[in-house]
Protein backbone atom coordinates (compact mmCIF):
# COMPACT_ATOMS: atom_id res chain seq x y z
CA UNK A 1 0.00 0.00 0.00
CA UNK A 2 1.41 3.44 -0.98
CA UNK A 3 2.30 5.67 1.62
CA UNK A 4 1.07 8.06 -0.74
CA UNK A 5 -2.19 7.60 -2.05
CA UNK A 6 -2.09 7.61 -6.20
CA UNK A 7 -4.20 9.28 -8.23
CA UNK A 8 -7.11 7.20 -9.55
CA UNK A 9 -8.90 7.83 -12.98
CA UNK A 10 -10.86 9.65 -14.01
CA UNK A 11 -8.17 12.07 -13.87
CA UNK A 12 -8.81 16.00 -13.80
CA UNK A 13 -7.84 17.16 -17.30
CA UNK A 14 -4.79 19.34 -16.13
CA UNK A 15 -3.65 15.79 -14.07
CA UNK A 16 -4.80 13.37 -17.24
CA UNK A 17 -2.60 15.46 -19.43
CA UNK A 18 0.32 15.83 -17.31
CA UNK A 19 0.37 11.80 -16.75
CA UNK A 20 -0.28 11.31 -20.67
CA UNK A 21 2.50 13.50 -21.38
CA UNK A 22 4.67 11.64 -19.53
CA UNK A 23 3.88 7.90 -21.42
CA UNK A 24 3.82 6.39 -24.75
CA UNK A 25 0.90 7.06 -26.30
CA UNK A 26 -1.83 4.26 -25.51
CA UNK A 27 0.32 3.20 -22.10
CA UNK A 28 -1.57 3.84 -19.36
CA UNK A 29 1.00 5.84 -16.20
CA UNK A 30 3.00 4.29 -13.96
CA UNK A 31 2.28 4.47 -10.18
CA UNK A 32 5.33 6.27 -9.44
CA UNK A 33 3.96 9.16 -11.84
CA UNK A 34 0.70 8.95 -10.62
CA UNK A 35 2.03 9.20 -6.70
CA UNK A 36 4.14 12.32 -7.82
CA UNK A 37 0.51 13.73 -9.44
CA UNK A 38 0.22 14.78 -6.28
CA UNK A 39 2.25 17.60 -6.56
CA UNK A 40 1.23 18.67 -9.96
CA UNK A 41 4.30 21.69 -10.12
CA UNK A 42 6.74 18.95 -8.97
CA UNK A 43 5.60 16.70 -11.58
CA UNK A 44 5.98 19.35 -14.38
CA UNK A 45 9.10 20.59 -12.99
CA UNK A 46 10.50 16.74 -13.21
CA UNK A 47 9.40 16.28 -16.38
CA UNK A 48 11.05 18.07 -18.35
CA UNK A 49 14.31 16.49 -17.14
CA UNK A 50 13.14 13.09 -16.87
CA UNK A 51 12.82 13.24 -20.90
CA UNK A 52 16.18 14.38 -21.10
CA UNK A 53 17.59 11.89 -19.07
CA UNK A 54 15.64 9.21 -21.27
CA UNK A 55 15.98 10.73 -24.52
CA UNK A 56 18.44 11.32 -27.22
CA UNK A 57 20.00 14.46 -25.97
CA UNK A 58 21.91 12.58 -23.53
CA UNK A 59 25.45 11.81 -24.40
CA UNK A 60 25.05 8.46 -23.09
CA UNK A 61 24.05 5.59 -25.20
CA UNK A 62 20.39 3.66 -24.38
CA UNK A 63 22.26 0.86 -23.12
CA UNK A 64 25.19 3.02 -20.88
CA UNK A 65 22.19 4.63 -19.34
CA UNK A 66 20.31 1.16 -18.70
CA UNK A 67 23.46 -0.16 -16.99
CA UNK A 68 23.68 2.98 -15.02
CA UNK A 69 20.01 3.21 -14.00
CA UNK A 70 19.45 -0.74 -13.01
CA UNK A 71 22.77 -0.82 -11.01
CA UNK A 72 21.89 2.49 -9.33
CA UNK A 73 18.23 1.21 -8.81
CA UNK A 74 19.69 -2.29 -7.54
CA UNK A 75 22.14 -0.44 -4.97
CA UNK A 76 19.44 1.82 -3.75
CA UNK A 77 17.09 -1.34 -3.05
CA UNK A 78 14.81 0.24 -5.20
CA UNK A 79 12.72 -3.32 -6.49
CA UNK A 80 9.77 -0.87 -8.43
CA UNK A 81 11.88 1.41 -10.51
CA UNK A 82 14.34 -1.90 -10.99
CA UNK A 83 11.42 -3.32 -12.16
CA UNK A 84 9.84 -1.42 -14.54
CA UNK A 85 13.31 -0.53 -16.42
CA UNK A 86 14.47 -4.09 -16.67
CA UNK A 87 10.93 -4.66 -18.08
CA UNK A 88 10.63 -1.73 -20.54
CA UNK A 89 14.29 -1.34 -21.72
CA UNK A 90 16.70 -4.13 -20.74
CA UNK A 91 16.01 -5.99 -24.09
CA UNK A 92 16.06 -2.91 -26.14
CA UNK A 93 19.41 -1.66 -24.43
CA UNK A 94 20.52 -5.63 -25.20
CA UNK A 95 21.05 -6.21 -21.72
CA UNK A 96 21.55 -10.45 -21.29
CA UNK A 97 20.04 -12.13 -18.35
CA UNK A 98 23.42 -12.75 -17.33
CA UNK A 99 23.72 -9.02 -17.21
CA UNK A 100 20.71 -8.17 -15.54
CA UNK A 101 21.88 -10.56 -12.49
CA UNK A 102 24.68 -9.14 -12.51
CA UNK A 103 23.80 -5.11 -12.16
CA UNK A 104 21.78 -6.87 -9.76
CA UNK A 105 23.97 -8.85 -7.47
CA UNK A 106 26.92 -9.03 -9.25
CA UNK A 107 30.43 -6.81 -9.86
CA UNK A 108 32.09 -5.34 -12.35
CA UNK A 109 34.52 -8.03 -12.69
CA UNK A 110 31.65 -10.56 -13.43
CA UNK A 111 32.39 -12.38 -16.98
CA UNK A 112 29.24 -10.96 -18.87
CA UNK A 113 30.54 -7.48 -18.61
CA UNK A 114 33.48 -7.74 -21.90
CA UNK A 115 33.40 -3.95 -22.43
CA UNK A 116 36.09 -2.03 -20.04
CA UNK A 117 34.07 0.90 -20.49
CA UNK A 118 30.97 -0.81 -19.54
CA UNK A 119 32.73 -2.03 -16.46
CA UNK A 120 33.63 1.80 -15.62
CA UNK A 121 29.93 2.50 -15.77
CA UNK A 122 29.06 0.25 -12.72
CA UNK A 123 32.37 0.98 -11.05
CA UNK A 124 31.78 4.34 -10.81
CA UNK A 125 27.61 3.81 -9.55
CA UNK A 126 29.38 1.38 -7.05
CA UNK A 127 31.52 4.30 -6.04
CA UNK A 128 28.85 7.26 -6.13
CA UNK A 129 26.73 4.87 -4.16
CA UNK A 130 29.06 4.18 -1.27
CA UNK A 131 30.71 7.25 -0.92
CA UNK A 132 29.16 9.70 -2.89
CA UNK A 133 32.57 10.77 -4.88
CA UNK A 134 34.83 9.15 -7.51
CA UNK A 135 38.57 8.78 -6.41
CA UNK A 136 41.32 10.44 -8.31
CA UNK A 137 42.48 6.85 -9.99
CA UNK A 138 38.76 6.17 -11.17
CA UNK A 139 38.38 9.52 -12.62
CA UNK A 140 41.59 9.18 -14.74
CA UNK A 141 40.20 5.83 -16.24
CA UNK A 142 36.68 7.07 -16.85
CA UNK A 143 38.85 10.12 -18.70
CA UNK A 144 40.68 8.27 -20.96
CA UNK A 145 36.94 6.74 -22.13
CA UNK A 146 34.56 9.64 -21.42
CA UNK A 147 34.49 13.90 -22.48
CA UNK A 148 32.81 16.20 -20.00
CA UNK A 149 29.59 16.23 -21.04
CA UNK A 150 29.39 12.10 -20.80
CA UNK A 151 31.11 12.96 -17.55
CA UNK A 152 28.20 15.51 -16.32
CA UNK A 153 25.33 13.26 -17.79
CA UNK A 154 26.66 10.05 -15.67
CA UNK A 155 26.97 11.71 -12.48
CA UNK A 156 23.52 13.27 -12.81
CA UNK A 157 21.57 10.19 -14.37
CA UNK A 158 22.80 8.09 -11.63
CA UNK A 159 21.86 10.62 -8.87
CA UNK A 160 18.58 11.71 -10.48
CA UNK A 161 18.22 7.92 -10.11
CA UNK A 162 18.69 7.66 -6.24
CA UNK A 163 16.19 10.70 -6.14
CA UNK A 164 13.36 8.43 -7.67
CA UNK A 165 14.71 5.06 -5.87
CA UNK A 166 14.46 7.28 -2.60
CA UNK A 167 10.96 8.61 -3.55
CA UNK A 168 9.47 5.32 -4.56
CA UNK A 169 10.77 3.12 -1.65
CA UNK A 170 9.88 5.39 1.06
CA UNK A 171 6.50 6.00 -0.14
CA UNK A 172 5.92 1.81 -1.06
CA UNK A 173 4.94 2.78 -4.51
CA UNK A 174 3.61 -0.61 -5.75
CA UNK A 175 4.96 -2.41 -7.94
CA UNK A 176 3.54 -2.56 -11.64
CA UNK A 177 1.66 -5.65 -12.97
CA UNK A 178 3.78 -7.78 -14.79
CA UNK A 179 7.24 -6.62 -13.82
CA UNK A 180 9.72 -8.33 -12.71
CA UNK A 181 11.03 -9.01 -9.02
CA UNK A 182 14.80 -8.96 -7.79
CA UNK A 183 14.00 -12.54 -7.26
CA UNK A 184 13.52 -13.29 -10.94
CA UNK A 185 16.87 -12.48 -11.41
CA UNK A 186 19.05 -14.05 -8.75
CA UNK A 187 22.41 -15.80 -9.09
CA UNK A 188 22.97 -19.41 -10.14
CA UNK A 189 23.83 -21.49 -7.14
Amino acid sequence: MSRIALVEPPYEPEVGAQLESMMPAGVPPIGLFRMFARNLPMTGAMHGWGRYELGRQLTLTMREREITITRTCARCRCEYEWGVHVSMFAERAGLTTAQIVSLTHGTPDDPCWESPRERLLIETVDALHATSDIDDALWARLAEVMDDSQFLDLLLLCGWYHAISFAATAARVPHEPNTPRFADFAPAS
